[in-house]
């Protein structure tokens, strides 16, 4: 287990061994503070030397732009085994530019190092639940569930995708990830399933077959043959036992237009198939949602544009160091008042 990082002679010590399989920190090093900015060790250090480690200090995160908070959680892990004073945004709510999301009371030694952490955990997070919030507004009462784990570093895609989940999107597919909220994670079969199986309805009737009741009956109809008519076969295969057929028409072939789901609306309907919803899935933005729900999209499938959401700027300032108040220029000293803040 990694020591903690106090000094610059810790930073020298700290050695990743060649035996190391992936390159993420693990949970040890992010509590060590391995994964601090340097400049927070050379702080850590020399406060330690002037005596001045143990000052107390009240420090203030804010939000470069509104969102939705998510992260509080391993904020709090982070911190839970110091003397410190936490109040947070709840996570799930919304905040505005510059607003206060969290309050820290305590030696400013005893967390010093953690700044970096911290303020990446609420950048990322609060960015993916606010792009998972957009999403689900753009759908209304129409399930969205997350398919963006495909799309960042494994270690942090159950974070990315509990966070989408905080933000209000109905479901999630990375395995890890919807555990973490008593959740379980959704999904069927991807195309590489139906090329293997060679022909969609009998993917469909394998799929049916061997997956246990409660597994959703939602077949992919854009692997061989046009999309209606694969919708079609798919539906007189399994009949109602068949929810939903999924639309994710490459980009080479045009994706999945308005015009696409209309015709496919409309051909099951002819065809007496009223029950069989469409889900859509493959490059959906809010826009996208609102203009395919309109179409007769009934759920969609969002990966890159949770996954890939800019991070939300976040800022801690020390505000108060002896119960003084306190700010760099620009800033107002003292507490910034949030009745928001919950204690943790």
């Amino acid at each position: 287990m990694t020591g903690e990082i106090k000094t610059l002679k810790d930073v020298a010590e700290l050695l990743p061994g060649e035996e190391r399989r992936f390159f993420s920190a693990t949970h040890e090093e992010i509590q060590s503070g391995a994964t601090a900015d340097i400049y927070f060790i050379r702080t850590q250090e020399m406060l330690d030397k002037m005596g001045l480690s143990a000052t107390k200090v009240v420090a203030e995160i804010f939000a470069s732009r509104s969102g939705v908070m998510a992260g509080v959680e391993e904020c709090k892990n982070l911190l839970k085994d110091l003397e410190l004073t936490v109040e947070a945004v709840p996570e799930g709510h919304t905040f505005e530019r510059h607003e206060v999301v969290m309050r820290i009371s305590g030696r400013y030694g005893d967390f010093c190092r953690y700044e970096t952490a911290l303020l990446g955990i609420l950048a990322s997070s609060c960015a993916w639940a606010t792009a998972a919030r957009e999403c689900k507004e753009a759908a209304g009462v129409r399930p969205v569930v997350c398919f963006g784990a495909r799309h960042v570093h494994p270690a942090v895609a159950p974070v990315m995708e509990r966070a989408a989940l905080v933000g209000g999107v109905d479901g999630a597919s990375c395995v890890l990830a919807p555990k973490f909220l008593g959740k379980e994670p959704m999904g069927t079969v991807p195309h590489a399933f139906i090329l293997m199986v060679g022909d969609t309805v009998e993917a469909a009737r394998a799929y049916h077959e061997h997956m246990p009741e409660d597994a959703p009956r939602i077949i992919l109809v854009d692997t061989f043959k046009d999309e209606a008519e694969e919708a079609l076969r798919v539906a007189g295969a399994l009949g109602e036992q068949l929810q939903a057929v999924r639309l994710d028409t490459p980009a080479e072939r045009g994706g999945v237009t308005p015009g696409l789901v209309r015709e496919v609306r409309a051909r099951l309907d002819q065809a007496g198939f009223h029950r069989v919803r469409i889900f859509i899935s493959g490059g959906l933005t809010p826009d996208r949602i609102r203009e395919l729900a309109e179409a007769g999209g009934d759920a969609f499938g969002v990966g890159s544009y949770i996954s890939g959401a800019k991070p939300i700027d976040m800022t801690m300032d020390l505000k108060e160091i002896d119960g003084r108040p306190v700010a760099k220029r620009g800033r107002i000293p003292g507490r910034t008042d949030n009745p928001s803040l919950r204690r943790l």
